[in-house]
């Protein structure tokens, strides 16, 4: 077992009072955990209310275990939504196809997911997909390729050919993982894509059924603290860097018929993220709703948390996907955004 500051020593972090403090002094920039992979599931607590102005006063929100939810969380908890007349019930679901299947059965009336499945369903014509609000970009460090210290992988160059462990075939842990490969001119292609959870990365590599695993917070801890894992390659580097990872989305019909409820909904959210730039209100949220200890989370490397959708920002990510062969037209971000409101 590392002790903590062994631990910050080789995630290559600062420690937990000065991680504090650069957290606190960056209070204008909103982060947290990806991607669209991390770990704040459990509790589906909702917040109760209802002003009668609204088209819909309770929805359903399809969720994923992400550290991304952490705003969404403290919306919840900390009485936000309530405050817009919103009720809003959190869905479980096991992955971000799974979030988009509840979405257009009707299951959920928004879909958390990371934007790779978004977009995959827009090119397919499955569904009207739109945009309601952002989730989260990938910061320095919060998405990773991780092995073990004795594995043959010591750098990107050695993943050709490779067994890796990802959530699931285009999701944005393959997407974020192929374009850094890219980058490094390592051939995708040839490496052998394995789908595990991301708490069963650790156990797998120790029982050699992948060489190397993509993760992200708090696994990218958790895994090191309880396997030894180290670093192969920082994942949001490069073409990837700041890369636009999740988000929420809903269908055409229900945000043309909901419109009020959709801007309350992006109300709650837009506050809920500018708070989350306090990192003393989104802890407490890891320790709850993500089940990891007081020191996990102190040492979590968060994600940019987001909520207002800018179109040329989002625009990087069926650009990529075009590119990397996943989406074969391309597709124009600007429609699919729904109108955004201003808190």
């Amino acid at each position: 077992m590392l002790s903590k500051k062994a631990l910050s020593a080789r995630l290559g972090r600062p420690s937990r009072g000065m991680a504090r403090a650069i957290a606190f002094a960056m209070a204008a920039v909103v982060t947290t955990s990806v991607g669209g992979c991390g770990l704040l599931g459990g509790d589906d607590s909702s917040s109760s209310g209802g002003s009668g102005n609204l088209e819909k006063s309770k929805i359903k929100v399809a969720v994923m275990s992400t550290i991304d939810l952490a705003p969404l969380r403290l919306a919840q908890d900390g009485g936000y939504f309530k405050n817009e007349g919103l009720d809003v019930e959190a869905v479980e679901a096991a992955t971000g196809q799974v979030s988009l299947t509840k979405l257009i059965g009707g299951e959920v009336d928004i879909a958390y997911a990371s934007y790779t499945p978004f977009f995959i369903a827009m090119s397919k014509g499955t569904a009207d997909i739109k945009l309601v609000a952002d989730a989260s970009s990938a910061g320095p460090k919060s998405t990773m390729l991780v092995t073990l210290p004795t594995s043959s992988v010591k750098s990107v160059s050695d993943l050709a050919g490779k067994k890796i462990g990802i959530t699931a075939p285009n999701t944005v842990s393959d997407t974020l993982s192929k374009s850094v490969m890219k980058d490094h001119g390592v051939d995708a292609s040839k490496v052998q894509w394995v789908p595990i959870p991301l708490p069963n990365i650790g156990t797998a590599l120790k029982n050699g059924d992948i060489d190397a695993g993509f993760l992200t917070e708090p696994f990218i801890t958790q895994t090191a603290k309880q396997a030894g894992t180290v670093p192969v390659v920082d994942t949001a580097t490069g073409a990837t860097q700041d890369f636009p990872t999740a988000g929420y989305g809903s269908l055409g019909k229900f945000v043309s018929e909901n419109p009020k409820t959709v801007a309350a909904f992006q109300r709650a959210m837009q506050k809920a993220t500018r708070d989350a730039a306090d990192r003393s209100k989104i802890e407490p949220l890891l320790v709850k709703y993500a089940r990891i200890d007081q020191d996990t989370a102190a040492l979590t490397t968060l994600l940019t948390f987001q909520s207002t959708l800018d179109p040329r920002r989002i625009q990087r990510v069926p650009d990529l996907l075009l590119q990397m062969g996943a989406i074969q037209t391309k597709i124009d971000v600007g429609p699919m955004i729904a109108a955004q409101a201003t808190s």
